[in-house]
């Protein structure tokens, strides 16, 4: 797939609340189903626009949220943004991450997916998340008509992302595929 990365210089269009038609911050916090003094990973952060969302709600329940992103120039957005106390940035790729065998409670990436699902990525993903860790994906479908986001070539169908996260160990609780995206929970 694209596996390639979003232009740092066009940050600030990440931070659009249209992004919300595609995943609310309700939709994603509900498939997270977050408790008390958890650990989750945004994969592919950008400049935190779902990261905030997830920290709002963590700061009550003293949940963690790492940012994980692999270009520095998005963390230097976050910051000038600023960036929640519960929050920790992790600058690193999916396929090498810097937490412990079982760290995480919980993963997810919101329409980057397509950026670095790859067999190493996902098992990587696999060994930090704690057995039974939730993993949430929302990305751009390839059944999609291209009318926004990456091109249809360089996307999943939800199909396809079920049997890369399957063959990566993961079960597949949910999924569901939308005009120009799609979103699934798989546990570990």
């Amino acid at each position: 797939m694209g596996f390639h990365t979003f232009d740092p210089e066009k940050a600030a269009k990440l931070e659009d609340a249209g992004r919300y038609r595609y995943v609310s911050r309700e939709e994603l916090l509900a498939r997270l189903d977050l408790g008390a003094d958890e650990t989750v990973a945004d994969l592919g952060s950008g400049t935190g626009f779902y990261t905030d969302d997830v920290a709002d709600f963590g700061e009550a329940s003293n949940v963690g949220v790492y940012a994980v992103d692999m270009q520095d120039a998005m963390h230097d957005y976050y910051r000038e943004k600023g960036v929640p106390e519960n929050v920790a940035l992790v600058t690193a790729t999916i396929d090498d991450l810097p937490f412990d065998d079982d760290e995480l409670d919980a993963a997810f990436s919101t329409m980057t997916f397509h950026e670095f699902a790859s067999e190493d990525a996902l098992a990587e993903v696999g060994r930090v998340l704690r057995p039974d860790g939730r993993l949430v994906v929302a990305d751009w479908s390839a059944d999609g008509r291209g009318e926004s986001g990456p091109p249809v070539e360089e996307r999943y169908d939800l199909e396809t992302a079920r049997e890369l996260l399957t063959a990566a160990g993961f079960e597949v609780e949910s999924g569901r595929e939308r005009p120009e995206t799609f979103v699934l929970v798989a546990r570990r």
